[in-house]
């Protein structure tokens, strides 16, 4: 049961993701979170830094897409930003958002990653899917109240993780 919680990848940031890695994992579509993960939370500001990734991602011939339990107008506002389609209003770890993320990419689960910051829905959600999960350092502190409560429960199954030496933090 612990494997559906553990990533198969956890790093510190987008930023720091070995898109070859990803190349030669024959990934081919990305879905990404976007609170704490691409922005901090409820943010729309999205800088050139970010605009820049997201580019890099296409040009390296990856396909990607937003996959969010906020709000659709947001998240819509975001992704016209980055140039990428979006999935939000659904509730991660249930596998809906991420069937209509793959079907929007045109993928398939063992050719895609997701990316996220949050054990309980984006990991998890992502390995109930069959996907390459990946894990992220939150970008920010501010968060949805009920997402602090479960941060709790997160850092004590990510400390047991580390200890077991069942992940650690990849720094490339």
């Amino acid at each position: 049961m612990l494997e559906l919680f553990c990533p198969n990848l956890y790093i510190e940031n987008i930023y720091k993701l070995d898109l070859n890695y990803l190349k030669k994992k024959n990934i081919r579509g990305i879905l990404i979170d976007i609170d704490n993960t691409l922005l901090p939370w409820n943010s729309a500001d999205i800088d050139n830094k970010l605009i820049n990734w997201v580019n890099l991602c296409k040009e390296e011939g990856f396909l990607l897409c937003i996959i969010s339990n906020n709000t659709a107008s947001r998240i819509r506002v975001c992704a016209n930003k980055l140039g990428i389609p979006a999935v939000s209003g659904h509730y991660k770890p249930l596998k809906r958002a991420f069937k209509e993320g793959l079907n929007i990419l045109g993928t398939k689960p063992e050719e895609t990653a997701a990316i996220g910051d949050q054990i309980f829905t984006d990991i998890l959600g992502a390995k109930r899917s069959g996907l390459f999960a990946i894990l992220v350092k939150p970008i920010g502190d501010k968060e949805f109240f009920g997402t602090k409560i479960i941060r709790k429960f997160e850092g004590l199954i990510l400390k047991y993780m580390e200890r077991k030496n069942l992940i650690f933090l990849n720094r490339y």
